[in-house]
């Protein structure tokens, strides 16, 4: 018998992860949001890249034994730790305060907001950091803004508008940031296919 009781207490244990998982990471929003928002944007930035080398590796049909890039997702998460976490952190605590609930048509100011400003500067932002931590000059970033900034910013409108529309209005401020890395999983992933 002690055997089946120790197998269900497992099994309870395994049950009760997701919801301890949670309220720690609720607590370590609540204590360092920042900091929090940060390792998270990091985390999720570099399972973005890994899995956008996946899904290119299985695209071109590439065998298993070929290596996949890891200074990518290293990139990916110093982007997203010192810049996407603290800088989207901030955004929206400034689109909160600068545009508050009560403004009449505020969802729609955030939203314009989002988009024709932080979108763009977000978006070049991303282009130089990588074009830097990938050891690059001025002539290849300049190569790429030419090539590739608009393209992505369109796709990026095209993506993010809805994403950031429910975002701004419904998703409760602590949390925005982590919605939008989630779906930014796949947004990296999409960036990530510019550049090869």
């Amino acid at each position: 018998m002690a055997p089946a009781a120790s197998r269900l207490r497992a099994e309870a244990g395994l049950r009760a992860l997701p919801r301890r998982a949670l309220a720690r990471y609720l607590r370590l929003l609540r204590l360092y949001p920042v900091l929090t928002k940060a390792a998270t944007s990091g985390i999720l930035s570099a399972l973005g890249n890994f899995l956008a080398q996946m899904i290119e590796k299985k695209r071109k049909k590439q065998s298993g034994s070929q290596k996949l890039d890891g200074s990518g997702p290293l990139r990916y998460a110093i982007y997203g730790f010192f810049f996407t976490g603290p800088l989207s952190h901030y955004f929206y605590l400034f689109l909160e305060r600068w545009v508050p609930p009560e403004v009449p048509l505020a969802g729609v100011l955030r939203l314009l907001l989002d988009r024709v400003l932080f979108a763009p500067a977000f978006l070049l932002l991303f282009f130089i950091i990588m074009n830097f931590l990938e050891g690059r000059d001025a002539a290849a970033l300049a190569a790429r803004v030419r090539g590739g900034f608009w393209p992505a910013l369109q796709m990026n409108w095209r993506v993010w508008t809805p994403v950031q529309f429910i975002n701004v209005n419904y998703v409760p401020l602590q949390f925005r940031v982590l919605f939008a890395n989630l779906v930014a999983l796949f947004w990296y992933a999409y960036l990530a296919s510019l550049g090869k």
